[in-house]
């Protein structure tokens, strides 16, 4: 007899922790490690944010709060999506969740069917297709251009879309290519979305860290039209490096957030309720180690640039946002997962293959580390390069 489900039974791990954990145990064993595919800041979690937290616990905030999070989070989310966003939402029309990632699969759970498709761009975040999969609905791949930075085109998306189509993904910043779309962009995607009221799921976890010229904007600010369509994802793990905290919200129509809200109910439950104490200090705090953060981050990916550009056999492009470059390995000969497993078995160099994202040309490193380890990563990864 069968016991596990057919729609879990077909799901894959996720290879980014499953390498991040290999890393770890290396390390463990004494191995020098290079770890270049943690998904996660580097720094610390800000001083007023714990504080926040501890005098939480110290006033005995240890017990439930509403489903969708205590009314001044909420509130407070409100809002940040008005005046950073330009997004009109009322606070009962916000959900907070455990984590970004939680995020994603209530909201994939609450509008999706047996039979449904979502269209994901290629390179995607490992965990859409599961989640789509995980609710018994069909992921349809859409194959990006590394010429026009990873990014779908409206036309691509109409050309992809059928009567069966619900929603769509969209990640900007995204993860794993740092690239983010423009206010053009987005407006034509959500034209041809709004054209046939297809749902846009968009997922905005990496907002806050942008670089250069480019400037992130939320689709749902687009128009009306639009943001009756999308359910904006955000939460606090990569701007406040609160990973470890697992706080993330959905923004969506009543409907929508009513939907999500019950899901959570007869799951999880409301968030921790001391580390929503924590958000609402990151929200309201000083904000200047996040730019901090963010200046540092720009220092570590314009060195990482130079260095790949210098690589024998490695293209990438620059990324505009978040903290990765997707590094095109296709004349190395040598497929994603080999090659991975070669670097770090040989090099001790982790990084995550590009299989994981649906791109079997390519790994993925990650700039959220120190200079020092991201040099001798970089040294080690260029000498076997030359060797292939």
């Amino acid at each position: 007899m069968e016991f596990i489900a057919e729609t879990i039974a077909d799901l894959s791990p996720s290879l980014t922790l499953s390498i991040t954990s290999q890393a770890k145990q290396m390390r463990e064993e004494g191995i020098d490690v290079c770890n270049l595919g943690a998904g996660e800041p580097d720094f610390d979690t800000p001083q007023y944010i714990k504080s926040a937290a501890i005098d939480a616990l110290q006033d005995g905030q240890t017990k439930y709060t509403a489903v969708a999070g205590l009314l001044a989070l909420r509130k407070g989310l409100s809002k940040k999506l008005r005046e950073e966003n330009q997004l009109d939402y009322e606070h009962n029309e916000i959900v907070v969740n455990c984590g970004a990632k939680h995020s994603c699969f209530n909201a994939i759970m609450a509008c999706c069917d047996a039979g449904d498709e979502v269209i994901i761009p290629a390179p995607y975040w490992t965990s859409y297709p599961e989640m789509v999969r995980a609710v018994g609905a069909e992921p349809v791949f859409v194959e990006t251009k590394q010429e026009n930075n990873w990014k779908i085109t409206a036309q691509e998306f109409d050309d992809a879309m059928t009567g069966s189509t619900k929603m769509i993904i969209i990640n900007s910043p995204n993860n794993p290519t740092g690239a983010v779309y423009s206010r053009e962009e987005l407006a034509a995607i959500g034209e041809v979305a709004a054209s046939e009221d297809i749902l846009i799921l968009s997922d905005e976890i990496y907002e806050k860290l942008i670089y250069g010229e480019s400037e992130h904007v939320s689709i749902g600010s687009i128009s009306d039209e639009i943001r009756k369509l999308t359910i904006t994802i955000n939460g606090f793990s990569k701007a406040y490096s609160m990973t470890g905290w697992r706080l993330g919200y959905t923004a969506a129509t009543k409907e929508i957030a009513d939907a999500i809200d019950t899901i959570q109910s007869h799951s999880t439950s409301n968030p921790t309720t001391f580390a929503q104490y924590g958000a609402i200090a990151a929200l309201t705090g000083d904000q200047s180690e996040i730019t901090d953060m963010v200046e540092e981050y720009d220092i570590r990916r314009q060195y990482v640039l130079g260095r790949l550009n210098s690589i024998a056999n490695v293209s990438t492009i620059e990324p505009d946002g978040a903290f990765y470059f997707l590094i095109n390995i296709e004349k190395t000969g040598i497929k994603s997962v080999n090659f991975s497993e070669k670097l770090l078995s040989r090099m001790q160099v982790a990084t995550v293959p590009g299989v994981a994202f649906g791109n079997d040309h390519s790994i993925r490193i990650s700039y959220a580390t120190s200079l020092p380890i991201i040099k001798e990563g970089l040294d080690r990864l260029e000498e076997f390069c030359k060797a292939h």
